[in-house]
């Protein structure tokens, strides 16, 4: 059966169709067609790519609480843009001690360039370190790098940021000369710097001229910049000048230029222009800021118009810009200088009342004008109540209740204010010193006055004159002539011209007092602004009791200053000598110094002469001079007569 039914299924396969051929496809095109599938339904995310090594080392140093060991173990990975990377670093967080320790070490590596060094001298500005920007600058020998214009640009911005405003002129002389070519940035920083300089305005014209001869081009930066210092030395119409001159270059004013030149219309308080000002940085699209707004209430506050001045601080408080005290204090100090001091007070409370916080500025203000109105114990309850309720002070504030204190006489609260000052590290200045100087004169305590005063200018302040010199004739007469005369030297050697009533007092103070050495001190140096009769009193007084050794140097001192020395003088002065024999040298020097100034002695001192010649010498020594004299003496008589 088996062999006759194997034909039989071999047939029926043969008459069957035939089946679909099955496609055949190599395994490596299944296995692209099957991932290609996969990628579609479900994209795989890339593998984050590896981070270079450098980058891991800069990621590393910067995290260190070391970064100069960091940077060691990558010292062969490094390169100096890195290193500029993480010097960034460490002057965006305000790492200063590590900033100067990476600065050093690439340094030491020479791993410098223009952009490292640029970047150590912006944050040696920003941490007020110029001296050190100076130093490393000087020391820079690659005449390339001190000249770069970046390098140059970024000393300059650090001096001038720190008020080295002189100093950064002076290292730009140095840098023209060795060959600098300054950029736009150049002439914005300095110009930044004439703002504060008292001849600023000159010397900014003196920059751009020389910009301009470089062929540069101003900007709307340096017309900012030349705004602002218009407005801080009062140059209005040039201010106004170089505003419509930057419009005509095609320069957009932004909110800057606008708030500049309002600054230099406050100055002249004049509202209308500022308002004029207001419109047209309206009408060009420009909505006023918090400043600007400030700015103009300063304006309408120093000219007088109060009443669109509180309209316009309504419209401040409505935006949200009266948050702070600075606008009532404007307001506050206007209506105080136009006299209006029951507004400011109003004002004032409004202002309490709507609960500004003061930092004591507004409070010092009423302060200072209910003193100068002579309303003393207001003004000193006031001083109270910022006293109760704020533990911070500045110099202002401290100034302005140390006066109060004093004009009541209240002097456990000076004691007080005195010891705050102290405490908070806050320094005195004039005022401060000037305030107690006054305070010690009322209450007639001359001895802690001229302690304040020796203060004062142990600390460099300039002594006010009239006060001192109030002082000095006060100390004089109660019984304190040295603390008179050291006043006296304090304000002799200032820094200033002294008026010629000055030397005289000192003088009449220390004559009164027998400090006849330190009275031929005055007169030596200012005998010829000292009176006949002061001259005169000191010389009888010198001759009688002064140091004997010196009555010649007198003679002379008083000689040179064209004062003519009488033979009452002299003859003091002899009989002096011939108590003390062993001086007869100089009374022999003297003597010959008379014959050859024209000087002769009256008959009384020569008769005395002669009757003690012996003391002298021989007795014909003394003779003979005083004949010379005599001789000398007719020739004189004689000539006047024949030029009569």
């Amino acid at each position: 059966m088996e062999a006759s039914s194997m034909p039989l299924l071999t047939a029926s396969r043969l008459l069957s169709p035939p089946p679909p051929p099955t496609p055949t496809c190599p395994r490596r095109t299944v296995s692209f067609i099957r991932a290609a599938a996969q990628t579609l339904e479900a994209p795989e995310a890339p593998k984050p790519p590896r981070p270079s090594p450098r980058r891991s080392a800069v990621a590393e140093v910067k995290a260190s609480v070391d970064p100069v060991a960091a940077l060691n173990r990558f010292e062969d990975v490094l390169q100096t843009q890195d290193c500029n990377i993480i010097l960034r670093h460490c002057g965006d967080t305000r790492r200063w001690d590590d900033l100067s320790k990476v600065f050093e070490w690439m340094q030491e590596r020479e791993m410098t360039n223009a952009a490292s060094y640029s970047s150590y001298f912006k944050y040696l500005g920003l941490s007020r370190d110029p001296a050190r920007a100076l130093q490393v600058y000087s020391a820079i020998q690659d005449h390339t790098m001190r000249v770069h214009v970046s390098v140059c640009n970024s000393v300059l911005g650090c001096l001038v940021k720190n008020g080295k405003f002189d100093s950064s002129f002076k290292l730009y002389d140095e840098m023209i000369r060795e060959g600098l070519s300054p950029d736009p940035f150049t002439y914005s920083t300095l110009l930044s710097g004439c703002m504060k300089l008292k001849q600023g305005y000159t010397k900014a014209m003196g920059l751009i001229n020389e910009m301009k001869s470089r062929g540069l081009q101003m900007d709307s930066v340096i017309y900012g910049t030349l705004l602002a210092i218009c407005a801080s030395h009062n140059y209005c119409e040039e201010a106004e000048v170089y505003f419509q001159k930057m419009k005509d270059e095609g320069h957009s004013p932004n909110l800057f230029h606008y708030s500049s030149l309002l600054n230099a219309y406050s100055e002249n308080a004049d509202y209308g222009k500022a308002e004029m000002l207001m419109k047209d940085l309206r009408n060009s699209g420009l909505t006023p800021n918090k400043v600007m707004l400030t700015t103009l209430l300063k304006v309408y506050s120093k000219g007088g118009i109060f009443e669109k001045a509180k309209e316009l601080l309504t419209e401040l408080e409505a935006s949200g810009f009266a948050q702070d005290e600075m606008p009532y204090c404007i307001l506050i100090d206007g209506l105080v200088k136009g006299g209006k001091i029951q507004g400011a007070k109003m004002l004032f409370n409004e202002m309490k009342d709507k609960g500004v916080k003061s930092d004591g500025y507004a409070f010092s203000i009423m302060i200072s004008a209910l003193h100068r109105g002579g309303h003393h114990q207001e003004s000193k309850q006031l001083a109270k109540e910022f006293e109760d309720q704020n533990a911070s002070y500045d110099l202002v504030m401290l100034n302005a209740s140390l006066r109060t204190y004093c004009s009541t006489n209240d002097m456990e609260s000076v004691m007080r204010m005195l010891k705050k000052m102290d405490e908070l590290n806050i320094s005195p200045d004039n005022i401060t010193f000037n305030t107690l100087i006054r305070y010690f004169c009322n209450a007639k305590v001359y001895h802690l006055a001229y302690k304040t005063i020796e203060d004062m200018h142990a600390k460099g302040h300039q002594l006010n004159e009239e006060l001192c010199c109030y002082v000095m004739v006060q100390l004089g007469k109660a019984g304190f002539p040295s603390e008179a005369f050291s006043v006296y030297n304090m304000l002799r050697y200032s820094k200033r011209t002294v008026r010629k009533s000055l030397h005289e007092k000192a003088l009449g103070i220390l004559v009164s007092a027998e400090l006849l050495k330190d009275a031929y001190i005055v007169v030596k140096d200012n005998a010829e602004m000292i009176s006949p009769s002061s001259l005169e009193r000191f010389a009888r007084s010198f001759m009688v009791s002064g140091n004997i050794n010196l009555i010649n140097d007198v003679m002379k001192a008083l000689n040179r200053s064209g004062w003519r020395i009488s033979q009452d003088i002299f003859g003091r002065a002899i009989q002096r000598y011939i108590r003390k024999p062993d001086k007869k040298h100089l009374l022999l020097c003297l003597l010959d110094w008379m014959t050859g100034q024209g000087y002769s002695v009256d008959s009384s001192s020569r008769n005395l002469l002669l009757r003690n010649a012996q003391l002298f010498g021989p007795k014909q020594l003394v003779a003979e001079i005083l004949s010379k004299q005599q001789t000398a003496s007719r020739s004189r008589t004689i000539g006047q007569r024949h030029n009569n």
